[in-house]
């Protein structure tokens, strides 16, 4: 199979150090979601309710691991 634009986003955020993704599923990021997915050894995504929550659970888990904290979302209302 051949790499996907997002399976290098997801290769190279794991390169910089990212262990955990925060954010919330929709229609905008579905190929980011499938390369999580096909790396789900290596990264770990969890879900939350709101946008704006996985920003602010990105900026503790940073604070309080000292590793980088990502977050991810996508165009629109998000998920339902």
């Amino acid at each position: 199979m051949a790499l996907t634009a997002a399976d290098i986003l997801i290769e190279t955020i794991q390169r910089w150090g990212v262990e955990v993704i925060f954010g919330l599923p929709g229609d905008g990021i579905t190929g980011i979601m499938e390369a999580i997915y096909r790396q789900s050894d290596r990264i770990r995504f969890i879900r939350v309710r709101h946008e704006e929550a996985a920003a602010l659970m990105a900026c503790g888990y940073a604070k309080f691991t000292g590793k980088i904290g990502a977050c991810l979302a996508t165009s629109g209302p998000g998920g339902v």
